[in-house]
């Protein structure tokens, strides 16, 4: 049985498509009304397609009446019949940006973004670059791109991500970081940090086997090499150092607690050895020349103290990161940053992507690289038109929250047509085209304008000197149609005639293209998850590569070539 929404779901439809046609000043987005629905009412999910079309409608509707009557109607609208959602406007619009950090001053804050460069940033990276970058800017801080490239094995650096991460990071930030610092070109720093753990008796060099120790975690009950002197701890980590002990031998542990409710907690691992002559450090002024790495959260929590980091933005799943470091941090005496969580992000249409997982896809063919459509990486997000005006505000908007969200891309996709469609040129792209010569008309140009609201873009000058235009297949259905920004016409056979060149009645209104003035092309999309070139015929143009468009009739796109768009999305 067909479902349908009830009557109170169509209500609330309603009512949510009025408080974003406010929220955007009468501008409301199909998409981001979607996007909110479906986090609101999880029951609504597995009926996407049947709601969007009728959300589309209802948004459709509100920024008419926006139009017509004036948001205070709307306003008035929501008073009456919905005055939680009213209220709950009014305190978004009283809680503009994102929630205020704790104990931050002015010019004194410092925040960072660490991302291992095992490969370049994913759309989850975004994240982390664009709320500590934001709130930088806000407290007139500073913000660190640090690259904690201290896993040579589980998760080896890529060599080109290094240079790759610092654009894409400066593309979404809209500046460039104040410092760039990178992790193992400070490796002696760490070295000089276990010499004062050792000396201060709150570390040790751990030569018990992996499971040897977890019976000890386990059971709550100290290992043997706790209690070490410090010389002995000097002369066992000299020997880690100058290759006596191998991978596995021996590792330097954090004291804390072995009774410690929390096991990760007690007696943590910061360093150990690895087989940098196996595998080296992709860099090569690093190499082979350290054999004891640090491990992330002593690494991060040592930097995060030479660097002056005041506040810290992580993942939740990172909350026993922050214990472990805390306990470090009193046993040096230091104050650990201020600290705020989020919660993960889902995508619905994106599985479960990670960095490696994409690296070994890329790797194995797969997928034809890092900018390939399919991915989520910044690179395929930017190379199919998304902005990175676009992706701040999504995340910005999203705020930080410990709780969990799950997302359309709608949602991403509404704030992307926000910020391209007042200055994105109108092109017609004509899939399957046919020829069709036309008759009752003169003309040897139609000029038209690049943009229906924005004269600045100038216009698109369409030459007819042959008399022959280009429309879809599938139009040629009907043989009354008006061709867009020209006139009405009657098809028949492979020809079509004039009737009237201002609108006569309601007929199909059409996109064309003139033979004239226009090339053969490719429309690149997804498609089912896969990539799909669609041939056709495209308006002939001088727009400069990447420049974003709205495809008549198709949706948003980018320039990728001078014969190629890449459809972005709706």
């Amino acid at each position: 049985m067909d479902w349908s929404p009830d009557e109170k779901t169509e209500t609330m439809l309603w009512h949510m498509a009025i408080q974003n046609a406010i929220e955007y000043s009468g501008k409301a987005a199909p998409g981001s009304v979607i996007g909110r629905i479906m986090s609101m009412r999880q029951d609504l999910r597995p009926h996407g397609k049947i709601l969007s079309p009728l959300i589309a409608q209802k948004v459709s509707q509100a920024n008419s009446l926006a139009s017509e009557q004036g948001l205070d109607y709307l306003r008035k609208i929501l008073a009456e019949e919905a005055p939680e959602l009213l209220e709950e406007r009014e305190k978004q619009v009283k809680r503009e940006g994102l929630p205020e950090l704790k104990n931050a001053e002015q010019g004194k804050v410092v925040l960072r973004f660490a991302p291992n460069p095992n490969g370049p940033l994913s759309f989850g990276h975004a994240r982390g670059i664009i709320i500590n970058g934001e709130y930088a800017k806000e407290y007139n801080g500073e913000l660190i791109l640090r690259f904690d490239d201290t896993d040579t094995t589980v998760k080896p650096p890529l060599l080109e991500a290094y240079e790759t991460i610092q654009t894409e990071a400066e593309w979404l930030l809209g500046f460039k970081p104040q410092r760039v610092v990178i992790a193992s070109d400070r490796i002696l720093e760490y070295y000089h940090h276990v010499d004062l753990m050792l000396d201060g008796k709150f570390g040790y060099v751990c030569q018990c086997s992996a499971e040897d120790f977890r019976e000890f975690r386990v059971n709550k009950t100290n290992c043997p090499c706790r209690d070490n002197d410090v010389q002995l701890n000097q002369k066992l980590w000299s020997k880690m150092l100058d290759g006596t002990f191998q991978p596995g031998d021996a590792v330097v542990r954090v004291k804390t607690d072995m009774s410690l409710k929390n096991p990760a907690l007690r007696d943590w691992p910061a360093l150990r050895i690895q087989d940098t002559v196996a595998n080296p450090h992709p860099r090569p002024e690093i190499g082979s020349k350290y054999r004891v790495w640090p491990l992330l959260d002593f690494q991060s929590a040592v930097e995060d103290y030479l660097q002056g980091v005041t506040h810290i933005i992580r993942g939740k799943d990172l909350m026993d990161s922050t214990r472990k470091q805390t306990l470090l941090y009193q046993h040096f005496g230091w104050k650990y940053p201020e600290t705020m969580y989020w919660g993960r992000v889902k995508v619905h249409e994106w599985g479960g992507f990670s960095t490696s997982q994409m690296r070994q896809d890329i790797e194995s063919g797969k997928y034809t690289g890092w900018s390939d459509p399919r991915l989520p990486t910044i690179a395929g997000l930017s190379g199919t038109g998304i902005q990175a005006a676009a992706l701040r505000n999504f995340w910005k908007e999203l705020g930080v929250t410990q709780k969990d969200i799950a997302v359309p891309l709608a949602t991403l996709y509404s704030h992307n047509i926000k910020v391209i469609d007042d200055d994105a040129p109108r092109i017609s792209f004509i899939r399957n085209p046919v020829e069709i010569d036309i008759q009752g008309t003169d003309e040897l140009e139609i000029v038209v304008p690049r943009h229906p609201n924005n004269k600045q873009l100038g216009t698109r000058n369409i030459n007819l000197d042959s008399k022959t235009i280009y429309l879809e297949q599938e139009d040629l259905a009907h043989n009354e149609l008006r061709l867009k920004e020209f006139g009405d016409f009657v098809i028949g056979g492979e020809v079509a005639k004039l009737v009237s060149k201002d609108r006569s009645d309601k007929r199909k209104i059409v996109h064309w293209a003139s033979k004239d003035s226009s090339q053969d092309a490719q429309l690149m999309l997804v498609s089912n998850g896969e990539l799909t070139s669609i041939k056709g015929k495209l308006e002939s143009h001088n727009l400069p590569i990447g420049t974003p468009v709205q495809i008549e009739r198709i949706g948003y796109g980018i320039i990728s070539k001078p014969d190629v768009v890449t459809f972005t999305h709706d």
